[in-house]
């Protein structure tokens, strides 16, 4: 994949205006004022339209058989027509609360006019966050969401979110209401950046890279401009080397670093760097990595990879609240391997990926779904690679095991010290289907390809 510049020009939206294509009868529009995205320059790219649901439909006691114990009653919105996105989510207000239920969504393609199927959207997403306790989690800004899903380009959408019905056994239980505060968010990522040869930047990098997390935030503010787009690989000696002296390592003593693979940069995908929180945040060091599907689907191209990225970036932090998108790397179906969360692709950058682990950790986001579909090889080789320089850095073992404290999950309480692969799935560290149960699989043979990158 060629590398990328972040130079073109995007839009923003000032206002949304979205004209329902039909209203169900009885259904009474929602007059709330969409809040608008504020304006800015117009070199920012993308945008993210919010749209309030009203109710579909009253509830009917046809589920249960009892009309004493309905379900609680459907939201959405019926076809409108909106302005240009590609990825669609829904959030709600409280991070912590639930959504017990479903929610499909229908689009119509830019240009063909052809609508697609309902399509689900994944809404146990919880688990992809900040740890609790933690200032990201704490700051008041992070909503509860669903996962986004890649749709491509479109203009017009439905979508509806069905609650959960009473359990027809339980005769106290009562219907499960949906989360407060419900909104469909709409994503446009913007222009792709201007494609430019890579460069061979591995000293410049090196050299940044050598500079403490305290000063950190004053290197990468001056040498913003000058990122390269791409960092190149590099062969094992040369890794090893910049990871000897970065880590201050005794001449002689062998680091089992894998060789650095090609890695496209934030600002190889295009991001804005305007969007996220301008600090930087770091954890001690990486002991283990957490690999992860981003449930977005598996409709997209190779050369999309970069506009997919864009999308979630800003769905993570204008609609879920985040202060940079969570995932730390990404990894696309070609093999093509990018920057994730700011602060320096070899610090230890505390993410925002795997609820009560991510301290001390590293998540790697294959972009795509892999409940039922087998992840590519590629794919898959390029985890390894990954993984076998960057834990290489911090010394750790692909084929090892590593004790982590969990900050609190739905699996291990806070404070429990569990022991876990050094690189795991997420389901490891929390009750979850990702990164799907055909990814989860390949997790094996990974550790062990990582691990004769290093040399081991």
């Amino acid at each position: 994949m060629r590398a990328f510049i972040a130079s073109s020009i995007g839009v923003t939206c000032a206002a949304v205006l979205a004209l329902p294509l039909a209203v169900p009868a009885g259904a009474a529009p929602d007059t709330r004022t969409v809040p608008a995205e504020s304006a800015g320059p117009v070199d920012v790219p993308g945008s993210t339209q919010s749209l309030p649901m009203w109710t579909l439909s009253a509830p009917s006691g046809r589920s249960t058989g009892d009309p004493t114990r309905a379900a609680a009653p459907e939201q959405g919105l019926p076809e409108r027509e909106v302005h240009p996105f590609s990825l669609v989510g829904v959030v709600w207000d409280d991070a912590d609360a639930e959504l017990h239920g479903t929610v499909q969504v229908r689009t119509r393609a830019t240009g063909t006019g052809t609508w697609s199927d309902w399509q689900d959207l994944e809404t146990h997403n919880a688990e992809h966050s900040a740890d609790p306790g933690t200032a990201e989690r704490d700051s008041g800004t992070v909503r509860g969401s669903t996962a986004p899903l890649w749709v491509g380009a479109s203009d017009a959408v439905a979508v509806r979110v069905r609650p959960e019905a009473p359990d027809p056994q339980d005769r106290t239980g009562s219907a499960v209401p949906l989360p407060a505060g419900l909104r469909l968010e709409l994503v446009d990522p913007g222009e792709d950046p201007q494609q430019l040869p890579a460069t061979d930047t591995g000293t410049a990098v090196a050299a940044a890279g050598a500079v403490s997390a305290a000063g950190a935030q004053v290197q990468a503010a001056a040498t913003a401009a000058l990122a390269p787009s791409v960092l190149p690989a590099l062969s094992k000696a040369r890794s090893e080397a910049q990871g000897e002296a970065e880590a201050g390592l005794v001449p002689g003593a062998r680091p089992y670093i894998g060789p650095r693979p090609r890695i496209v940069t934030r600002k190889g995908w295009g991001a804005d760097e305007k969007l996220r929180e301008r600090k930087f945040v770091y954890t001690s060091k990486v002991k283990a990595a957490f690999i992860h599907h981003s449930a977005t689907g598996n409709n997209y191209k190779c050369s999309q990879a970069p506009s997919v990225l864009r999308g979630i970036y800003r769905y993570h932090v204008k609609s879920s609240g985040w202060r940079d998108i969570g995932y730390n790397f990404a990894v696309d179906k070609c093999g093509n391997i990018y920057e994730g969360r700011a602060g320096g692709v070899t610090k230890a950058v505390l993410g925002a990926h795997t609820l009560g682990f991510n301290a001390n950790s590293m998540g790697i986001a294959v972009l795509g779904t892999f409940t039922k579909s087998n992840p590519p090889a590629a794919a898959v080789t390029a985890v390894a690679k990954l993984t076998a320089w960057k834990l290489g850095l911090f010394g750790a073992n692909p084929r090892g095991k590593v004790t982590l404290v969990s900050g609190g999950s739905n699996k291990y309480k806070k404070g429990k010290k569990v022991k876990l692969n050094v690189i795991s799935g997420h389901r490891d560290g929390f009750a979850t289907e990702c990164p799907g149960a055909r990814l989860y699989k390949k997790l094996g043979s990974a550790r062990t390809s990582s691990a004769k990158l290093q040399g081991r």
